[in-house]
Formats: structure tokens, C-alpha cells, sequence
């Protein structure tokens, strides 16, 4: 008998569905043959699930049994397909009521006791399910909140083989229909700040340049001694950028759905990611790849903030092959047969101290490094990536009396309201440009159509130039943070005082950092 099952495979951030044919019984001999290019763990899944439907007392017959999975060029990989593959069998064999089979997605990988592993990708399967009019998809209960953000979708979770057995069978009641109201959802969770900017005391400067780094979706270093408070400033960045949109939320739970990052029982991702790799991360790690490839970290932090904290300690290579993400905001994993695209539209924040001790133009502190030592140790970061991090911004410890300061700082919210109406201006500009959304982006020709500046402006930009021998790229860099500053404040024009500001957050490209005259 001829049984036709469904499955899916993820390829980047979405899904293909796998059709999985089963003949039982066809030609001489006793065999079991799988064929469709499937991986050792397909190939492995025969011995899993004849324990699991023994331990359920069903069998599978000894007779000739071919398995194809179409399409039969795409590498299927993964233990996920053990629920479809053995859900196939026992339909072709007559245990399992085949009628609705054909009806349903059904993936999740099986313990030797038919228990249900979580999988992973359950959110582009069902979003690709709903797309090719399947009526339900079946999987692990400890995915199927994930997969009920898709509406207009049945999502059946399962803890074992034998509830998805009897569900075929016509005994209702032993799989849970999962249902989310995902806008509810998604709108009572948004707004909640875990990390705040009203318990940082002093550092005014540094909110401030934080604002306008998130006003434009711009990159950011923060040059300072150890304990000035770069890590926990970064950290509460996340806090006054926009609120995820219902489509951003979805993107970004695609990709941890798909890299297996989501908690169990999870569903939408309603906070930006913030992450913070290691120093020691690899470049495969930080952009993606291997040889099942995955998102790496600059994917995981779509839509969100990557931090690296002590920049200069991380591997020259790894810094390095950000450059590309960084203009390009995707990543593309090439292989001999094929490619894949990940989003990776983030925002990079790094922290470094400005010499090997720390204490480089600290104001109490002596530094110990010579100047060729801070030299060496700012070489470690290469011109090229600066020049693509808008706003370089020296860090300062706080004093005594600002940490005991009694008064309130200005708390996240309030910032993040002045974010959002930057935002809004930005949006109204580049509405008719795709894939612009904030002044970060703007392209070079953009750049100058949108920023365009009067004679005392262009004087003033003219000096810092040739004084701080800036490149193309940081000029146009400070053209957009000044863009953005101009929004802050409401104003149509970029003035003077906007320019100004913009190319005090140039640090690192003054002559006389690191000791130089």
C-alpha cells in the first residue's frame, strides 16, 4: 500500500515541505529502503522507531518497505522526521487510519520509548504549512506554542507517538489544540523593560550619545577604564530602542526558532534580542555557517543589539568578516551546492579600554603603557571597521557624589518616547525607499540628498576633516549621526550645533588619541 506523509526541511530561515512516500509490501524480498538523499540521522531513524512502536505494540512487519523523500535533491537532515517516517509506516501496513494523513505537517523526533523530542524550526514549518493550505501541522508539545503564533492553522502538540496514532484513528481528546492570540499576546508583553536606564547614575554624556545611537539605528563604541560602566550601559540599551513591530517579532523569532534558541515552551519574541558573545567566539560562530549551517550571533541579534565587549580581544579574522554584515545588514552561507541567506540588521555596540592597563587619560589613575604599547593595542581594530562605527564616545568613571546622588535618573521610557518620534520622522522620509527605515542606512547618494548642510556647517566640517584626516566613509558617517541629532531636536535642517556635536563622537579619530601629538 502507497502512503503519502508530509515533513518540512529549513533551509536558512525558511522551510521547504518534504513529501514522504511509503510503499509497503511492493516486490520481492524483506527489506527497508530510504532513498532521497536523507542524512545518517534519517538513516538511523529505523532503529528508533521500531523501539518506540514496541514499546506501543505495534510493528513493523518484516516485508519489503521503500521510503522516498521528495524532493529527492534536497539533503534532508535531522532526527525530525522519525514522527512522519513512522506515522508512514503504520499507514502503509493498515494500523494507522490513512484518511486525514495527508492533511497535516507532522515532524518530532522519537525516544525509544515513542516520547517526542523537541525540533527545531517549528515556526517557519508552520508559517510555510498555512502557506501551501495544509490544515494542521503535529508536533513535540514543547514547540507547539511556538508554531500557534501562525494563525489559521490547527496546531496539535503531542507528547508521544501513541496520542498522534489514536488522534489518526478517530480518538479525539488525546492531542492538545494549541491557540494563541498572538497580537494580545504580543502588545501586553512589549512594553516590559527588564533593564533601565534610571538606575545608572551620572554618565549623562553617554545616555546621551546611547539616544542618538538608537534614534538612528547607529553602531557604537565606548572607549573606557575598567568599572566606568560600559557593559551595564550597553545592556540597557535595548530599553529605548522602538518597540518591536508584530513583523520584526516574527523575523527575529524565525531565526532562534530555527538556530533551536527558543526557551521550551516559548512562543513570540516580544523584547530585542541583546547579544554578547565571548572574545574567544569563532568566525563561523559569530556569522553563521559550518557544516549543518546555522544563524550565528550577528543573525541571533536581528532586529536587536550585538554587543562585543573588550573588542580589541577578539580575533583580528572574526572582526573582520563583519565588515560585509555590517554595510549589507545579511549573510550569505555559500556552499558547493547551494546558498542561503540570514538577515542580519543589527546594531553593534563594542567596548574596549583605551590601553592594555585601562587607565589611558584617566583622570586619577596613571597609565603604565608606553605609547608604542597603545598603539599596538589599538592597531588590534582595523581602520576599515572603525570607519563603519558611527559614534566613538570615551566613557569616564563616576565620582563619589554622582553615585550617591539621591535623585532619580531619567528612567528608559521617557528616552525611548523621544527615540520613537525620531523614528517617525525617519520613517516618513524613506517611505518610498526600500529597506531604509532609519538614517543608518542611508546610502551614500542619500547621504547627501538628505543631509544637506549650509556654508557654516560645511566650514565647520571642512576643518574637522582635514584636522582629523577622516575617510569618505566618516564623513558620510557624521552627515547621518548629525541627520539624526536634527531629528531629536525636531529640526528640518541640520545646523551647526547638530554638526558639532556629530563630530565630537569621533574619539578615536582625534590625532592625539593614543598618545600621539
Amino acid at each position: 500500500m502507497l502512503i503519502r506523509t508530509f515533513g518540512s526541511a529549513v533551509y536558512g530561515v525558511n522551510a521547504v515541505t518534504i513529501s514522504i512516500e511509503v510503499n509497503a509490501g511492493s516486490g520481492p524480498g524483506i527489506g527497508y529502503f530510504l532513498v532521497g538523499l536523507p542524512d545518517n540521522a534519517v538513516k538511523e531513524s529505523l532503529q528508533r522507531i521500531e523501539s518506540a512502536l514496541k514499546f506501543h505494540s505495534y510493528s513493523l512487519p518484516r516485508q519489503k518497505i521503500v521510503v522516498n523523500m521528495a524532493p529527492a535533491d534536497i539533503r534532508k537532515e535531522g532526527s525530525a522526521y522519525d514522527l512522519p517516517l513512522a506515522i508512514g509506516y503504520l499507514a502503509a501496513t493498515e494500523q494507522v487510519n490513512a484518511e486525514n494523513i495527508g492533511k497535516y505537517i507532522i515532524m518530532g523526533e522519537l525516544a525509544l520509548d515513542g516520547t517526542l523530542k523537541p525540533i527545531k524550526g517549528a515556526l517557519p514549518i508552520a508559517i510555510q504549512a498555512r502557506k501551501e493550505n495544509f490544515e494542521g501541522f503535529i508536533l513535540p508539545k514543547e514547540n507547539a506554542r511556538e508554531a500557534a503564533i501562525v494563525n489559521n492553522l490547527k496546531i496539535y502538540g503531542a507528547d508521544s507517538i501513541s496520542e498522534v496514532i489514536d488522534f489518526f484513528n478517530g480518538i479525539e481528546g488525546k492531542l492538545e489544540l494549541f491557540e494563541i492570540d498572538t497580537r494580545k499576546e504580543f502588545e501586553e508583553s512589549q512594553h516590559k523593560l527588564i533593564d533601565d536606564f534610571a538606575d545608572v547614575r551620572g554618565q549623562e554624556n553617554i545616555k546621551r550619545a546611547l539616544e542618538i545611537a538608537a534614534a538612528g539605528g547607529h553602531n557604537v563604541i565606548l572607549i573606557g577604564p575598567p568599572g566606568a560602566g560600559k557593559t551595564m550601559l550597553a545592556k540597557r540599551l535595548p530599553s529605548i530602542l522602538p518597540p518591536l513591530t508584530l513583523q520584526e517579532a516574527l523575523e527575529t523569532t524565525k531565526i532562534h526558532s530555527v538556530a533551536g534558541k527558543l526557551s521550551k515552551n516559548s512562543s513570540l519574541l516580544y523584547l530585542r534580542p541583546f547579544r554578547s558573545p565571548h572574545h574567544t567566539i569563532s568566525d563561523v560562530a559569530l556569522v553563521g555557517g559550518g557544516a549543518n549551517p546555522n544563524p550565528g550571533e550577528i543573525s541571533l541579534a536581528h532586529n536587536g543589539v550585538l554587543f562585543l565587549d573588550e573588542l580589541p580581544e577578539f580575533k583580528r579574522t572574526v572582526l573582520e568578516v563583519m565588515r560585509q554584515p555590517l554595510e549589507e545588514r545579511r549573510v550569505t552561507i555559500s556552499r558547493a551546492k547551494f546558498s542561503m541567506d540570514y538577515p542580519a540588521s543589527f546594531m553593534l555596540v563594542a567596548s574596549m579600554n583605551p590601553c592594555p592597563c585601562g587607565y589611558f587619560n584617566h583622570p586619577e589613575k596613571e597609565c603604565v603603557c608606553g605609547t608604542q604599547l597603545v598603539q599596538r593595542y589599538l592597531s588590534k581594530i582595523s581602520g576599515p571597521l572603525l570607519d563603519r562605527i558611527d559614534i566613538h564616545i570615551e566613557v569616564t568613571p563616576v565620582n563619589f557624589d554622582q553615585l550617591t546622588d539621591a535623585r532619580k535618573a531619567e528612567p528608559s521610557e521617557l528616552i525611548r518616547n523621544r527615540v520613537v518620534a525620531a523614528r517617525e520622522i525617519q520613517s516618513m522620509r524613506y517611505q518610498e525607499m526600500e529597506g531604509v527605515y532609519s538614517n543608518a542606512q542611508m546610502s551614500s547618494t542619500m547621504a547627501r540628498e538628505f543631509c544637506q548642510l549650509n556654508t557654516v556647517s560645511q566650514n565647520l566640517l571642512k576643518v574637522a576633516m582635514n584636522k582629523l584626516q577622516l575617510s569618505a566613509r566618516a564623513y558620510d558617517r557624521i552627515l547621518k549621526v548629525a541627520r539624526t541629532i536634527s531629528d531629536l531636536a525636531g529640526s528640518e535642517d541640520i545646523k551647526a550645533e547638530h554638526l558639532a556635536e556629530a563630530i565630537q563622537y569621533r574619539s578615536l579619530d582625534r590625532e592625539s588619541w593614543g598618545g600621539v601629538a
